[in-house]
């Protein structure tokens, strides 16, 4: 391999493995040890040191006597990444309203790769509700927010997406079968499909083009999950869909 592409795909690797590092800090651990990074990424001692000095070089890291935390260079970070994935007030007071009215969790997702993506949530004012942390990724071969996210997606994705389940590729065609009856109905359902006893109602949030760019969904418990009221649920995540995409939705936060 010639050396400006062995260089090339070096720091490619330098970088995913960077990125691996920092997403072993969670809020139930806030601090990583080089040991605790070893173990994990199974990377020699002395590249993981070097890769540690070097984030913390640049403020991506910062060392504590309890080991590595975040460092301060993320706040930037996260600013811009709040101030672009931040909904819009008005679209927020639609989404708690929409929670106060059925008392269930309201979600947002967008979908990433064979993923999709929590970006906004209100929460349910049941005692018992169900509740995503935004950001969470969750997969796409399940679930009322996967059927109609996954409307437009090509055939090689559905491929990728139907790999990743418990079912393997034989899971294509339910996939199929689930996009094609949530096209048909406008919304989608599930019940139990990725946790036991969980249920949601999701439809499409369309940009001007008529693409799908977002699904709004309501979950909970399944016993609450009614026929009359899923009918209920999906009409009034349907008007508040619509009334998000006659705002503008070709950016899903914009």
């Amino acid at each position: 391999m010639p050396s400006s592409e062995s260089g090339e795909a070096g720091g490619v690797r330098s970088v995913q493995r960077a990125f691996e590092i920092l997403s072993l800090l969670t809020e139930d651990r806030p601090a990583i040890t080089i040991r605790e990074v070893v173990e994990a990424t199974g990377l020699a001692k002395t590249t993981t040191i070097r890769l540690l000095q070097t984030l913390e070089q640049m403020g991506l890291l910062w060392a504590t006597p309890k080991g590595y935390t975040a460092g301060p260079a993320l706040w930037r970070w996260a600013h811009l990444a709040k101030r672009a994935w931040e909904l819009p007030p008005e679209t927020q007071a639609m989404m708690r309203q929409l929670a106060l009215r059925q008392g269930e969790t309201v979600n947002l997702y967008v979908a990433r790769g064979i993923f999709r993506v929590c970006v906004a949530q209100q929460e349910g004012t049941q005692a018992l509700r169900h509740v995503v942390r935004i950001g969470d990724e969750l997969p796409l071969w399940a679930g009322a927010s996967s059927k109609v996210l996954l409307r437009d997606a090509k055939p090689e994705l559905l491929e990728r997406i139907a790999a990743t389940s418990p079912h393997g590729a034989a899971h294509l065609a339910t996939l199929r079968d689930w996009i094609a009856e949530a096209t048909r109905a406008g919304y989608a359902t599930s019940h139990g499909e990725r946790d036991a006893g969980l249920s949601a109602v999701a439809v499409p949030v369309v940009a001007a083009s008529g693409s799908v760019v977002a699904a709004l969904t309501l979950s909970g418990p399944t016993q609450r999950f009614t026929e009359d009221r899923v009918r209920e649920f999906a009409k009034e995540l349907a008007d508040v869909a619509r009334r998000m995409s006659e705002r503008g939705f070709d950016h899903p936060l914009a």
